[in-house]
């Protein structure tokens, strides 16, 4: 099945109509559909308008709060806490990115856990949001259990992102968002539509052993063993533990008990790189080293060595242009009265 070609604006007013239909603010709606765009246009379709039904599903059952009231407690001059009332997580993230960034202007550092919050999206523009400010970005959040530790035979973390954003002068930002899983579970579930087998290392079954039938899989492997399985501890004790949120397999799921808040946490921070260094020198620095990995000789097979969210970047360049593919079942959904 052929996907849909949707131009940017016009995908986006599609998915604030049905917000707003479910009983979101305008203002919500528009900030959760501008997150869900933005990971389309960068081709990280897994956090993109496909999303959506399952937030509205959230919303009319009862699961998340379409009118929060956010609070924020100052526990210090670099510090704070972000009560995001049960309310979408883009939004909740958004706007402590912006309570960071403004502790960084005029303290050097805002850091931020964030409680009582949802899925918040694609990490990658919260950490962008504070790169476009100048500013070193940093998020981490807390999934529900999925991945097995290193050495373990069922899941017990999520997969756990954590992203970094840094501002350069005449380059786009250097943006690393990855989770501590191998791969994405919707990689799982694309090889099962496909019919095809998935390499050893992406999951393993009931049992606890790695297997390549993706219709078998039951947790994913963490990337690098025994590493992604440290860092995937660390970003759910910065964003749940930390926070005072629950960790591990006591994370409410993301599919089932529609009708429950899932009171996630989140850990943001952002960084004035002026507090350390002159601005404009790392700024250009961050440019050199760019400039310097780009005239890297490439291995075989390869074209040129980019930097970690440029692949993304120039696919969203192409998509604003030409537009974003969308699945017709996804498609439908979203223009049905």
């Amino acid at each position: 099945m052929a996907d849909v070609i949707v131009q940017h604006n016009e995908l986006k007013d599609l998915v604030v109509k049905k917000l707003t239909k479910a009983g979101l603010s305008t203002e919500h709606a528009s900030v959760v559909a501008d997150v869900l765009v933005h990971a389309d246009l960068r081709g990280v379709h897994s956090h993109g308008v496909l999303r959506t039904e399952h937030y509205v599903k959230r919303i009319t059952e009862g699961g998340l709060n379409p009118n929060p009231q956010f609070s924020v407690k100052e526990t210090g001059p670099s510090s704070a806490i972000f009560d995001g009332d049960d309310g979408m997580g883009h939004v909740i993230t958004k706007e402590a990115m912006n309570y960071a960034i403004q502790l960084a202007e005029k303290n050097g550092i805002g850091m931020l856990t964030v409680v009582n919050s949802s899925h918040c999206g694609a990490l990658s523009y919260f950490v962008q949001q504070a790169a476009e400010k100048n500013m070193i970005g940093m998020v981490m959040t807390h999934t529900d259990k999925i991945v097995v530790p290193f050495g373990g035979a069922e899941a017990f973390f999520g997969t756990n992102p954590i992203a970094f954003g840094f501002p350069a002068k005449k380059h786009k930002p250097i943006i690393l968002d990855m989770a501590t899983s191998n791969v994405a579970f919707g990689k799982i579930l694309h090889a099962r539509e496909a019919g095809k087998e998935i390499p050893s290392d992406w999951g393993v079954d009931e049992n606890g052993v790695p297997t390549t039938d993706p219709n078998k899989v039951s947790a994913l492997l963490p990337f690098a063993g025994p590493k992604g399985y440290g860092l995937g501890m660390v970003v759910d004790i910065f964003s749940g533990i930390l926070a005072g949120a629950a960790f591990g397999p006591h994370i409410a799921k993301m599919y089932g008990d529609y009708n429950k808040m899932r009171k996630l946490g989140h850990f943001v921070c952002a960084i004035n790189p002026a507090i350390f260094t002159k601005i404009d020198s790392f700024l250009e620095n961050v440019d050199r080293m760019i400039d310097e990995l780009h005239a890297v000789k490439p291995a075989e097979g390869f074209d040129r060595v980019m930097v970690p969210g440029e692949p993304e970047q120039l696919r969203e360049e192409a998509r604003l242009k030409e537009g974003v593919p969308v699945t017709e079942t996804v498609y439908q959904y979203l223009v049905k009265e």
